[in-house]
């Protein structure tokens, strides 16, 4: 083992004396009323701020009473259902134009739209000699590290970097926004090639080229694809772009805006909380216990064996031995997550299309026993329904997108609402965010050296 990595004794013993002091009696957060995790007992986040960039409904009022509902989730007051279904069906630019939306409040126009487009085609282009400088260099295993280190060391070649002027925050947004693919399918490209001695591609994206068809054109060595394919991830990113302000990383771009500081900084800060797999790799436990199941089962028809698998991953004899089933329940939605729904339908589509029939047919089954199973095993308060990382991660799977861009693929989308949040933030010109903690440790009388 690397001498830099090892854990030594002394470590380990000085861990747990740091631990032994880290813990905080959990019957004082009751006692002061203190929202753990910015959330009230039912789990509904703390109000901290206000924004009209995206609302997630889970919830209706009837007869006076707050009650579960569909979800919905809308941009800029749109409902996500009816942007996409908009979309003309040969359409790959959904994203581009979703990203407008955010950014300036608006749906462009054809021409709005065929401008801005063009301005993110101009920015796709990264300074001299970073591939080879920056990207080629000490490649890490995990690409949300190497995006983030991309994206930090970009500050050093932008002349403005520091300026927070709403127009040069803009030019840096559009910037990171248009570049965030090549810095994901570069950094991995490198990865592969450096550390399990794959052939090397850097293919330079084209200019007519969308969003979802550059990716997929600079990541495949033939550059080839469908047009449901460039379709289906045209879509994943419209879902995954923008959650409302309190989802961890989106809140993170608002905390770390708030100090005034440079736009590279805060967008690595999101990224880093994007990595955490409680937020961005959830899809990929999924496709994992997808695995485990269909190794395990003897019928992937077998609807009884299937709840019996269901049942061991609840009771901890399954998979990671967690209890839990990946892909079931969501903060906030309850009844259904429209994002699921949406993406259910262009995932059938594309597992025809690659013959991945039988494969949809056991999401299917676990789409519906999981929540019955979920209810039995255990006291439900407001529903649980799949998620959007249900069926994201069975998407990439047969779009052949390796593991290790599926979190990234998240940022990708979501840098669209990062920078929409970034640019309210610093439009808003608040107070620097300084939430309140309270000490519950004990003054204690200072002991000399020779005295402990």
């Amino acid at each position: 083992m690397n001498e830099f990595c090892e854990i030594t004794p002394e470590l380990k013993r000085l861990a747990a004396r740091s631990e032994e002091c880290a813990k905080i009696d959990p019957e004082l957060y009751t006692k002061y009323d203190v929202k753990r995790g910015l959330r009230d007992l039912n789990g509904k986040g703390v109000l901290v701020g206000l924004t009209e960039i995206s609302e997630v409904c889970s919830t209706k009022e009837v007869n006076g009473e707050t009650v579960p509902a569909d979800g919905e989730l809308f941009y800029r007051g749109y409902n996500v259902k009816d942007l996409i279904s908009g979309l003309p069906e040969n359409s790959h630019f959904g994203f581009e134009e979703c990203t407008y939306l955010l950014l300036f409040g608006k749906l462009p126009n054809a021409e709005e739209l065929k401008e801005f487009t063009g301005m993110l085609s101009h920015y796709r282009t990264l300074p001299t000699s970073f591939v080879r400088d920056i990207i080629m260099k000490a490649p890490s295993k995990d690409m949300m590290n190497t995006l983030a280190r991309s994206v930090l060391t970009l500050y050093s070649y932008d002349d403005m970097a520091d300026n927070i002027m709403l127009p040069n925050v803009l030019r840096q947004c559009l910037q990171l926004i248009s570049l965030f693919p090549l810095l994901s399918v570069y950094g991995y490209q490198a990865y592969k090639h450096y550390h399990d001695g794959a052939s090397l591609f850097i293919h330079s994206p084209k200019e007519e080229y969308s969003t979802a068809e550059n990716i997929l054109h600079i990541l495949r060595p033939d550059s080839q694809f469908t047009p449901l394919e460039a379709k289906l991830l045209d879509i994943a990113l419209i879902l995954h772009m923008e959650h409302g302000g309190g989802n961890n990383s989106s809140f993170t771009t608002h905390l770390v805006s708030s100090s005034g500081t440079d736009t590279y900084s805060v967008i690595a800060a999101s990224l880093g909380s994007l990595k955490g797999p409680k937020h961005g790799g959830a899809n990929i436990k999924v496709v994992r216990m997808f695995d485990d199941m269909k190794a395990n089962l003897k019928d992937w028809t077998d609807e009884e064996e299937i709840s019996r698998y269901l049942t061991a991953l609840l009771h901890k004899e399954a998979f990671d031995h967690a209890g839990l089933i990946y892909g079931m329940g969501h903060a906030v939605y309850s009844l259904s997550d429209p994002r699921a729904q949406i993406f259910r339908r262009f995932v059938e589509r594309l597992s025809a299309e690659k013959g991945y029939e039988k494969e949809f047919a056991l999401y299917t089954a676990v789409e519906r026993l999981a929540p019955q199973i979920i209810a039995k095993e255990r006291k439900i308060y407001k529903g649980v329904s799949p998620n959007v990382d249900f069926f994201s991660g069975f998407a990439y799977s047969m779009l052949g997108l390796p593991v290790e861009l599926y979190t990234p693929i998240f940022a990708i989308a979501r840098i669209s609402g990062w920078s929409a949040h970034r640019l309210e933030e610093v439009a808003g010109g608040g107070k620097i965010m300084r939430p309140a903690y309270k000490n519950v440790g004990e003054h204690k009388t200072y002991i000399p050296m020779d005295q402990r």
